[in-house]
């Protein structure tokens, strides 16, 4: 993708409402933009991390067995009076009447709708065990929303929900799905804790928190500085609870995701029932397993960024390579830029070529701004067919001579070494 082609607008200062570093960012490198207060509309740049998100979750969840589906965004209100939630969660839930004046609302959430679509296939233990999830946008009437992606009117989850015929089919699909979150979190390059926590408005048995240590997190991450151990809470003065010694630090964090195990909760609620091996009726056993997708893009920013701006990690960076040529009216830097760009193309390399008729101040400030891991810079040594690699994260720069080596490896073994 060529720049002067591409729709990628950079700012050199963030608009006075943004108030955190990720907020600030993400306007500048021209990823979002706000419509409204806790509505962000996704730019070229900003929707290819987000489906870079996407991407690693889909990924994790297949390979823990998961199986993907679209619920509507559209719900019917009686479902939630059937589940007994419906005053539960109150006004954070937008509803309406449609002409027929049917009683509706913009999901928040898909406990319900989940629970009436296994209701209508679920008939046997033979149907069992089964994990179905989505990736899809909720809505939430927030009081407040703030600081950009973290807390929305609008935004995107993934949702997952497990169906099993006993409590030690549930233990199997919540640590099924506690370990493919840990996978998850560690691909995207995030420092992170899962940590007990409470069941809240979702209810069941037990439920466990991801959060991302970041100086805007509205929950509280507790940390060891002697045994390591992480739990959350509110701020104490007392010891670590899990070696009784050591002196503790506590953090702000942003949840991330969450899992619960819900038991019957909804089963029963919602009357999803199924027969078992001597056809006994039982409620199925259920589990729910959440990842805010587009809050990660702030968390991941917040850990990694620094005062020139984002510093994507590697399976995250909308683009793998920023090719920068410094002067397009040049046709010695033109032409090896050239060469560069249809060469890693050809090798399934995603290339951002800066070809802008701009200074090259302007482009070095862009570069680091937008944060792709690895920028190759064609200038004046381009007659010598010779370019410079550099490091986003540790600024490190290498001169490379083209006619001698192979660019790809270079490349490979010039992130291997970076990590």
């Amino acid at each position: 993708m060529r720049w002067s082609s591409y729709h990628l607008p950079t700012l050199k200062e963030a608009p006075q409402d943004a108030q955190i570093t990720s907020h600030k960012l993400m306007l500048r490198a021209g990823l979002v933009r706000m419509l409204i207060a806790g509505v962000y509309l996704y730019m070229p740049m900003g929707l290819r991390v987000l489906r870079r998100i996407e991407s690693i979750i889909r990924e994790e969840m297949d390979a823990a067995g998961g199986q993907e589906v679209l619920l509507s965004a559209i719900q019917p209100v009686e479902l939630w009076q059937e589940s007994g939630r419906d005053e539960v969660i109150g006004d954070v839930m937008i509803r309406f009447e449609d002409r027929k004046g049917r009683r509706l609302a913009l999901g928040p959430t898909h406990e319900e709708v989940i629970t009436f679509l296994a209701r209508q296939d679920i008939r046997s233990y033979r149907d069992l065990p089964v994990i179905l999830y989505q990736i899809q946008t909720k809505f939430r009437d927030e009081l407040r929303p703030r600081f950009g992606l973290i807390r929305c009117c609008e935004f995107i989850m993934k949702d997952a929900y497990s169906f099993d015929v006993d409590e030690e089919g549930l233990d199997r699909s919540y640590s099924a799905m506690f370990d493919a979150y840990n996978r998850i979190f560690s691909r995207m390059g995030l420092d992170f804790a899962a940590i007990q926590a409470d069941t809240g408005v979702m209810g069941g048995s037990e439920s466990a928190e991801f959060l991302v240590p970041a100086p805007c997190g509205e929950d509280k991450l507790i940390i060891c500085k002697k045994c390591g151990a992480r739990f959350g809470g509110e701020e104490t003065a007392q010891s670590c609870i899990s070696c009784g010694a050591g002196e503790v630090e506590i953090l702000p964090a942003i949840e991330v995701g969450h899992i619960f195990k819900l038991g019957t909760k909804y089963s029963e609620s919602m009357n999803l029932y199924f027969l078992d091996r001597d056809g006994k009726s039982k409620p199925v056993i259920m589990g729910c397993y959440g990842i805010g997708v587009s809050r990660l893009i702030s968390a991941i920013i917040e850990q990694h960024n620094d005062e020139k701006g984002i510093i994507w990690p590697e399976e995250i960076s909308p683009f793998d390579v920023l090719l920068v040529t410094l002067n397009p009216s040049d046709a010695a830097m033109m032409e090896v830029s050239s060469q560069i760009y249809e060469q890693l193309g050809q090798e399934g390399v995603s290339v951002l070529w800066d070809d802008r008729d701009l200074r090259a101040g302007v482009k070095f400030n862009d570069a680091d701004l937008i944060g792709i891991p690895i920028q190759i810079i064609v200038g004046k040594k381009a007659t010598d067919n010779k370019v410079e690699i550099k490091s986003r994260a540790s600024g490190e720069i290498r001169v490379i001579d083209l006619k001698d080596m192979d660019l790809s490896q270079v490349l490979a073994d010039y992130a291997k070494g970076r990590k």
